[in-house]
């Protein structure tokens, strides 16, 4: 088994594409006094050795990173393009002006040219008064890469009829948006401490996980531990945590997980 650092995992949001609490919704759940029924868009952080590898720039990543005190920022994993996992990209210039040196950001070659289309003021290279972020675009294809000692492994999956990359990194996993992972893809995803899987709601999506079809994947992959993102105003926090397998629990926001090595799994 090869080792790894020590890894930590913070769950910087929780929620689905619009967050909960939803604009003009007054149901039980956007009205829910539970800090953990408050969702911003879905990302994750992941620190070791001294390095924070971020996944996602949500349209919330700005109040995400001062709810979590982050202060430095090593490179940046896109899942996909889509506006909810995207549109923070640009308050990452803080931290090219702190760390004076570029970030890298890691993508898909179809996720990186949707991205360089939408933020053409970044890449475009033509002077400017104003400041931007300074990024350094790096394509993955599927084949694994090392970022500062820990290497990663891009995992395909289907966003309905789109493509989605989660990744695996030691004994954790991050899959988000996704409504199906191929048997190649499961198969990456074996012998995990940690397991995040997209559950969006109980009712079928076409884009999206249901929470059975996710335990489905759960009893398949067995990891030792589970957690469910990427949730609408469906789920209410205590009531579905209390229907799920004790080693199954809902992410929330703030949520700080360690990573631990996976040992004697079968």
């Amino acid at each position: 088994m090869r080792e790894h650092p020590e890894i930590r995992i913070t769950v910087l949001g929780s929620g689905t594409s619009v967050g909960v609490p939803s604009i003009g919704c007054a149901c039980k759940v956007c009205r829910s006094p539970d800090p953990r029924d408050k969702r911003l868009r879905p990302s994750i952080l992941i620190g070791y050795q001294g390095r924070n590898v971020l996944v996602d720039t949500t349209p919330d990543f700005r109040q995400q990173a001062l709810r979590s005190g982050i202060e430095r920022l090593d490179a940046i994993l896109l899942t996909h393009s889509h506006a909810d996992h995207v549109l923070g990209l640009d308050d990452v210039r803080p931290f090219n002006h702190m760390q004076r040196d570029v970030i890298p950001l890691y993508g898909s070659e179809a996720t990186l040219r949707d991205v360089r289309q939408r933020f053409d003021y970044i890449f475009h290279g033509a002077a400017s008064q104003s400041s931007r972020p300074k990024l350094e675009c790096r394509v993955f294809d599927g084949a694994e890469f090392d970022l500062f000692g820990l290497p990663f492994q891009p995992v395909r999956a289907s966003h309905g009829e789109g493509v989605v990359w989660g990744f695996r990194f030691g004994p954790a996993a991050y899959m988000t948006d996704h409504s199906d992972i191929p048997d190649a893809s499961m198969e990456l995803l074996r012998d995990l401490d940690v397991l995040f899987l997209d559950a969006l709601r109980y009712k079928p999506h076409p884009t999206h996980s249901t929470v059975g079809r996710s335990l489905g994947c759960v009893e398949r992959l067995k990891p030792r531990r589970a957690f469910f993102t990427h949730i609408c105003h469906d789920l209410e926090h205590a009531r579905a945590e209390s229907l799920l397998p004790a080693h199954v629990r809902l992410a929330f926001d703030g949520l700080e997980i360690v990573v631990e090595e996976r040992r004697n799994a079968g």
